[in-house]
């Protein structure tokens, strides 16, 4: 197999001799250039045709958004930028995905990390990953649900009274949904196409540490016609209203009574994923009086199957697999439908449709 080509674009001369030599370690991968601001940066895509590219965000002369853009105008490949956890950097990150970013790294320590190495194996494991993604997917616009869209009849909530058919009262209906590498732009399609006064309660794992998933909430809370919030510890669970799970802790579901209750957990070393949809799942199997869907979008890895397997055995919760033709990165859904538990595997402009027929 062919060596993966990399530029390492950051404005320190410390990070791009710490990123450039993590990566080079790796006998797969060959970093091929490095730049100190985006205009230099872009002007090395463009010259050495990378596989891949590590963006720095915060940068002088032209920033990491504006050098993503052009990147992706010009020589589209995936691009994974490097962030810190400040308030305008996770805000700028979360836009970087609109422009068309394949994933980001969190700087441990701010815009100069001495620490770097403690995301170096999530750094090699990403650039590995990147080169697989479904470049397709990545960069197209998200087409419109498709009209003509086939759904199985459902006459659960019909019964006969003397000569009449009549709707009987439906359960309440909860969504959760699971995404990691490419999930904000997948839940940003779907929860777009949700009317305001939609009849369920949405709850939703994305893989991103804590401040990130903040930031999340608050672009997808402006751009969709529904409320998305990031979960608080406590809180009541409202119908109409997505709420994301707070990166650095597990979103889990107490019921007490008819009520739902969020309840945020610590990382727990047995589990891999923090937010994790395995955990999500698994407290999801517990409850009783809704209906459910499950949603596996694109992601690297397996999290979600455990917890679909608990709902396959306690529940008849319907579980939904993004396909293979649109997700990012074909390896959460993948896990699903190989395993059998995915009752609808769909493109991801027809998720949201699919979701809403069993409103």
């Amino acid at each position: 197999m062919n060596k993966i080509k990399v530029v390492v674009i950051d404005d320190s001369a410390f990070m791009r001799k710490l990123i450039t030599d993590f990566l080079s370690g790796d006998p797969l991968i060959e970093v091929i250039g490095v730049a100190r601001n985006g205009e230099e940066g872009v002007r090395e895509v463009i010259q050495k045709q990378p596989d891949v590219v590590t963006l720095d965000i915060e940068m002088p002369i032209m920033n990491g958004l504006e050098a993503l853009q052009k990147i992706m105008a010009n020589k589209p490949l995936p691009v994974i930028m490097l962030s810190s956890a400040a308030k305008v950097s996770t805000d700028h990150t979360i836009l970087a995905f609109k422009y068309g970013a394949f994933d980001f790294i969190e700087k441990p320590s701010g815009p100069i990390s001495l620490d770097l190495y403690k995301i170096k194996h999530d750094l090699i494991e990403k650039v590995k990953i990147a080169r697989q993604t479904n470049m397709k997917s990545l960069i197209s616009p998200i087409k419109q649900p498709h009209k003509n869209i086939k759904t199985s009849a459902d006459y659960s909530n019909i019964e006969l009274k003397g000569e009449h058919l009549v709707l009987k009262e439906k359960k309440p209906l909860l969504v959760t949904i699971a995404a990691s590498t490419g999930g904000p732009r997948a839940i940003q399609s779907i929860l777009q196409s949700f009317p305001q006064d939609i009849n369920a309660t949405m709850l939703i794992v994305q893989h991103m540490p804590p401040y990130f998933t903040h930031s999340l909430a608050n672009r997808l809370n402006q751009m969709t016609h529904i409320t998305v919030k990031e979960v608080e510890d406590g809180e009541k669970l409202e119908k109409g209203v997505a709420y994301i799970a707070k990166g650095g802790l597990h979103f889990t579901i107490n019921q007490k009574g008819s009520f739902l209750f969020a309840h945020l957990l610590p990382p727990e070393k047995k589990v891999g994923h923090c937010p994790s949809a395995d955990m999500l799942f698994a407290s999801f199997s517990e409850l009783q009086g809704y209906r459910q869907v499950a949603v596996v979008l694109t992601g690297m890895g397996v999290d979600g199957k455990k917890g679909a397997q608990k709902l396959k055995e306690k529940t008849k919760t319907t579980i939904i697999a993004e396909s293979k033709e649109t997700a990012i990165v074909y390896g959460m859904p993948k896990a699903i439908v190989d395993n059998g538990l995915a009752d609808e595997v769909v493109e991801l402009q027809n998720v949201s449709s699919t979701i809403l027929k069993y409103v």
